[in-house]
């Protein structure tokens, strides 16, 4: 699906005369708690390791093969100042630094 999603702001930039602009993943995250059913340490570790892997090869998408996807998580920490909620578990660790499950790096 991440690919899909990415593409299509690639051929958007096509029709409106930017084909060559970089698309960068600025943000991408998966909520470890504090939500919907959908917000699990389960679910957050799949997709960030997901991500991980597609930034780490060079391998690109459909539209554009052999072009590296530059992604930054969101994010380091889970934020227990933020108000209750899913917002507070977006980080691969806890406040007090211990992991909150664990993302292959290369």
């Amino acid at each position: 699906m991440l690919h899909a999603m990415v593409d299509t702001v690639y051929t958007a930039m096509e029709k409106v005369g930017g084909p060559n602009v970089e698309v960068v993943l600025s943000e991408t995250g998966w909520p470890s708690g504090g939500g919907p059913a959908v917000a699990t340490v389960e679910y957050a570790k799949i997709h960030n390791n997901n991500a991980v892997r597609l930034a780490a090869t060079s391998n690109g998408t459909p539209k554009r093969p052999g072009k590296g996807l530059e992604t930054y998580l969101f994010a380091m920490f889970n934020e227990n100042l933020k108000g209750e909620g899913s917002e507070q578990h977006f980080g691969l660790y806890n406040p007090d630094m211990s992991e909150v499950y664990h993302v292959d790096f290369p």
